[in-house]
């Protein structure tokens, strides 16, 4: 009888840890929202970033396709988010998502900038549970009148190779 109460008491420490330890160290997902003012496909001096934007991180099995896992965030005064995901996402290929721009002027999502590639899984050798994302960038309706000056900066002639 002392071998059976021994045996379910280590299978329920044994399932205790394996829950503590999954929900006791949630992923961090960190990164930022931004409204692309020239419309170049990139963050320049006249980027803003975007307070009160919908995000969210979502999950989808290799395999089917289908989405397994779903948490939703918004940005802060400075466009930046940070999202809890409380699961080890194993195989699942993540991405966070932009879902909704706070700006109405600049509420287009820019095809390439519009979600960001995060591994949420604990079997890949990083140590930190936070993971960080790429910039995410929804493009203005109008370019800025400035745009024309910012972007000249970026060209380079000939003599600059």
């Amino acid at each position: 009888m002392a071998r059976l109460v021994a045996f379910f008491a280590l299978c329920l420490l044994s399932v205790s840890l394996a829950t503590a330890t999954s929900l006791g160290n949630p992923f961090l997902v960190k990164g930022k929202a931004y409204c692309d003012n020239c419309r170049c496909g990139f963050e320049t001096p006249a980027t803003k970033y975007l307070a009160g934007s919908k995000v969210k991180v979502e999950c989808r099995s290799r395999v089917s396709n289908k989405i397994t896992y779903t948490v939703n965030g918004v940005t802060n005064s400075q466009g930046e988010y940070n999202i809890l995901v409380n699961r080890d996402c194993g195989d699942d290929v993540c991405d966070v998502v932009l879902v909704e721009s706070s700006d109405k002027k600049c509420g287009i999502p820019n095809a390439g900038r519009d979600r960001a590639r995060v591994i949420l899984t604990r079997n890949n050798g990083m140590v930190s549970d936070v993971r960080y994302a790429n910039s995410m960038g929804f493009l203005s309706n109008e370019p800025l009148s400035a745009c024309t000056q910012i972007l000249q900066q970026y060209q380079l002639t000939e003599d600059q190779y």
